[in-house]
């Protein structure tokens, strides 16, 4: 269950980056109020995964996925620019968060 929450924390991250954008520095009431929402559940559903996961493997999801996901998300809907370096650095993070999450938890003896 710690991987399902780390998953619906990581979109809701993307989710609070995208509002905050939308806020215009918190001077927008809904987009600022959903901000504040959306990330204090992100931060809950983090906080309970960490129950279970390493800290080390939970947060660098929890991040990549928030990264790709805005920038998923700035490219779709803000009209962002799409440069073979951006993507390649996505993709460099992507594959990040599936080594973190195929990598075994314990130490190497």
């Amino acid at each position: 269950m710690a991987w399902v929450y780390l998953v619906i924390a990581g979109l809701l991250e993307v989710v609070w980056a995208y509002f905050m954008k939308q806020s215009s520095g918190f001077t927008r009431l809904w987009p600022s109020v959903i901000t504040l929402g959306t990330m204090g559940v992100s931060f809950a559903l983090l906080s309970m995964a960490m129950r279970t996961l390493p800290l080390g493997t939970a947060y660098t999801v929890w991040t990549g996925i928030g990264a790709v996901g805005a920038f998923i998300v700035g490219v779709i809907w803000l009209n962002e620019g799409v440069h073979p370096l951006r993507v390649a650095a996505a993709g460099l993070i992507l594959a990040g968060i599936v080594l973190m999450r195929l990598a075994p938890s314990a130490p190497v003896t």
